[in-house]
């Protein structure tokens, strides 16, 4: 009987702290992107350059996501491209529900979606099977850093 006391605990446990496992979102730190890879089920290649880490997960849909790390380990953008949308809640964290604010606000139908305020920037677009996008942090991008940089 005492058993199932501790199973019980060690459940609800598993519950508590799984509602505070970080994900490598936007404006979220980069030791977290190895969670997004096991929950996107992805894989995923590093790639460094003297500016910041790019973080290529390979989903199993075809799609690629691409989280952004500058030197201090903050994720600054994400970039998708691919036959499926990622889970953009998510990939933006924090900034989905502006997300979805700004997308109800401003979107008519389905046409390209820009979004640019002083602290998040968001283009979306494509079509079935040909999805893309970009939603990086103005301020958090690293000195020497362009939005073009960003593919």
């Amino acid at each position: 009987m005492q058993l199932k006391h501790y199973v019980i605990a060690g459940g609800l446990l598993f519950a508590e702290l799984g509602c505070h496992i970080a994900h490598a979102a936007l404006g979220e730190p980069q030791a977290s992107v190895q969670a997004d890879v096991a929950q996107m089920r992805g894989e995923v290649e590093v790639s460094r350059t003297p500016l910041f880490d790019m973080h290529t997960i390979q989903l199993p849909s075809g799609t690629q996501v691409r989280e952004y790390a500058a030197t201090d380990g903050k994720v600054f953008a994400v970039a998708w491209n691919g036959p499926t949308v990622p889970n953009l809640r998510q990939a933006l964290g924090q900034y989905f529900d502006r997300y979805v604010a700004a997308a109800k606000a401003n979107r008519p139908g389905r046409h390209p979606l820009r979004i640019a305020a002083s602290d998040l920037v968001v283009h979306t677009g494509g079509h079935m099977r040909a999805f893309s996008g970009l939603a990086y942090l103005p301020q958090a991008l690293p000195e020497g850093v362009t939005p073009g940089d960003l593919k």
